[in-house]
């Protein structure tokens, strides 16, 4: 394991012991802006035990990636449950072409799934990561305000783009204005069980 892989493990492990405040004045605040034209709820995958994917990994074959686990599909389904007892739609979700990201969208059963490559794990290649946040700022800085999207992604991706990290099945609600700034209005973490 190289320096930078350890040290992704080291802040990994402990963004994951960090607990989650549930009910926190952040939760809140996100589950109110989530009613709000133009935001965006942008999700770290549920639980998927490790740190980056094989070196055998193959984007077209599961069983080759890091995937979530049952702990992370019931993570994933604790998040989805949670939207729908807050009342909140989601129109679109858009996600990484990961395994764990693809399987995080459909065990929340939220809306339409579709892979958008923007938001692909960068994590073993960070050359690609000023180019793919800013694809995403596009995207999102484009999108119709009264669209409802939900964006599953990857640790490193949700860090270039809203300056923090997330530990496991948390969501961010963003807004990204027309010049592709990005506002963090809150978060919300369903635990791991």
């Amino acid at each position: 394991m190289t320096g930078l892989a350890r040290a992704f493990a080291l802040l990994y492990a402990l963004l994951a012991a960090t607990p989650a405040a549930a009910g926190s004045a952040t939760e809140k605040a996100a589950w109110e802006a989530l009613g709000q034209p133009g935001t965006v709820a942008i999700m770290r995958h549920a639980y998927a035990p490790g740190v980056g994917d094989p070196a055998s990994f193959d984007l077209r074959d599961c069983a080759t990636q890091r995937d979530l686990d049952d702990r992370g599909r019931a993570q994933a389904r604790a998040v989805g449950d949670a939207f729908r007892a807050a009342g909140v739609t989601v129109g679109r979700v858009l996600t990484s072409r990961w395994c764990r990201a693809r399987h995080t969208a459909e065990e929340m059963s939220l809306a339409p799934i579709e892979e958008f490559q923007a938001l692909d794990s960068f994590f073993a290649d960070r050359d690609r990561s000023a180019a793919q946040t800013a694809d995403v700022r596009r995207r999102l800085a484009d999108a119709d305000p009264g669209e409802r999207l939900l964006l599953v992604t990857h640790q490193v991706n949700i860090s270039a783009l809203a300056s923090r990290g997330t530990r496991s099945g948390e969501v961010l609600v963003i807004r990204v204005t027309p010049e592709g700034t990005v506002t963090t209005l809150g978060s919300i973490a369903i635990p791991v069980p």
